[in-house]
């Protein structure tokens, strides 16, 4: 399969497209653009492969009290959407909860912007908007990175050359998908942050341990001494005395490799 022509898609105007959508949150110096055109809001319908899968409840009333008095300021991006469900016409690329939002206000119709966008370009919006705007908790984020691979074949590289995150990064947020879904659950929740999930991995019985580092408020360099107090069974026996590497000392370390093409180990000071 000739992907070179495929590959070309990735990131292809992204920057340029990203133009289009503006800020949400009051205060944001993102300047007004002009729509193409107002629609009702039953004309639209949301994009089921956005990555966001949670919107809080207070946050979406603020804003639609927000568009009450001031009415939508950026408008909605959408393609065109000829299969979708009866009555509407258009996907929402990008602004999903100002349309959410305007609903509550009671708000008729939306501003738009009409742009022909490919089902890549849908998913790499949605993904970057929500990034930049920290919308996202890891575990979406995650999902949203594998479900662009799997979907569009991409490799890491290519990923975090799109998106403008580093390969690491982005191995190191897929790593969570390996977490049982109770620990997920928590990073979901903002109880667990993602460095003290991914030291978590390794551990023979992760949601027991997340509970743990949970009650009492661990940090990530003491759930690490969790984990490693208490081995899966079976694991190599550790040598006394030398300081072992992290899970992202270790994804460090193939990200530096894959890029000089090198082999490249980072060396662990015990001493802290």
């Amino acid at each position: 399969m000739d992907r070179k022509g495929d590959r070309r898609g990735l990131g292809r105007g992204l920057s340029a497209l990203m133009g289009d959508v503006g800020a949400e949150a009051p205060g944001l110096e993102t300047p007004a653009r002009n729509p193409d055109s107002h629609v009702p809001v039953e004309h639209l319908a949301a994009n089921p492969d956005q990555p966001r899968k949670d919107f809080d409840a207070d946050a979406l009333r603020d804003l639609a009290n927000s568009i009450s008095e001031r009415g939508i300021i950026q408008p909605l991006i959408v393609r065109p959407f000829a299969d979708g469900p009866a009555g509407t016409r258009y996907q929402i690329v990008a602004g999903e909860r100002r349309w959410r939002a305007a609903q509550m206000a009671q708000l008729h119709e939306v501003p738009v912007l009409v742009r022909e966008l490919s089902d890549l370009d849908v998913v790499e919006i949605a993904i970057v908007e929500n990034i930049q705007r920290a919308d996202l908790n890891a575990i979406e984020e995650a999902l949203g990175y594998r479900d662009l691979m799997e979907s569009h074949n991409r490799t890491q590289e290519e990923m975090a050359q799109a998106l403008g995150k580093s390969r690491s990064h982005i191995a190191n947020t897929l790593r969570l998908l390996q977490l049982p879904s109770g620990v997920q659950a928590l990073v979901k929740d903002g109880a667990l942050s993602p460095g003290h999930a991914r030291a978590l991995i390794t551990a023979d019985n992760p949601e027991a341990l997340a509970l743990t580092v949970v009650a009492q408020g661990l940090s990530v360099r003491e759930t690490e001494k969790l984990v490693k107090s208490k081995p899966a069974p079976g694991a190599a026996p550790k040598v006394k005395g030398a300081p072992q590497k992290d899970a992202d000392t270790r994804a460090l370390e193939g990200d530096l490799s894959a890029h000089l093409k090198l082999k490249v180990s980072v060396e662990v000071d015990g001493s802290g």
